[in-house]
């Protein structure tokens, strides 16, 4: 009985997909009933002719599925998928206010900040204390401009530049 519970245990987790398959890995996943989660930004591209605002994902190569241990291999199936993003061979549960957090932010943008600002260095472990991306941790790369931080997320391994007041972080 123990062996179920945990098995019926959901979390979301991510998949490494094909380079350019996260659309399509995302709509095969959810058309198979798999809760999946595609974050997307607009981008302007730029052709030979024009530019056009177009979705692309927030990180590229990645889906992220809210699964239990026996769906894994119903994600792992999905033509595009390359495998789970693991740590010692075991799939690295994502926590859900990591994801809550990337939501809250692609649906609000990016808020106005006042002009403060604390010090912070590169490379230092930092949360976000306030605002839509309240909660998520990760490691400050670099600052882009005032206000403009790069932060890897953890668990992701993938780089995600977000707008956020310094003020709004601290080190952890």
């Amino acid at each position: 009985m123990g062996t179920e519970i945990l098995l019926n245990n959901y979390h979301w987790y991510a998949l490494y997909t094909r380079s350019r398959a996260e659309k399509k890995v995302f709509k095969e996943l959810t058309e198979r009933g798999v809760i999946a989660f595609l974050p997307m930004r607009k981008i302007i591209r730029q052709w030979s002719d024009r530019k056009k605002k177009v979705d692309a994902p927030l990180f590229n190569s990645y889906v992220f599925v809210n699964v239990s241990e026996k769906e894994y291999l119903k994600a792992l199936q999905v033509e595009g998928v390359v495998r789970f993003v693991t740590f010692s061979g075991k799939a690295v549960a994502i926590p859900p206010q990591q994801i809550e957090a990337i939501k809250a932010y692609l649906g609000e943008g990016a808020p106005e900040y006042d002009e403060s600002s604390i010090e912070l260095e590169a490379g230092i472990n930092i949360e976000i204390t306030q605002g839509p991306m309240m909660g998520l941790t990760g490691v400050l790369l670099s600052f882009h401009g005032k206000h403009r931080v790069k932060i890897e997320i953890e668990c992701v391994g993938q780089s995600l530049i977000i707008d956020v007041p310094r003020t709004s972080l601290r080190k952890t």
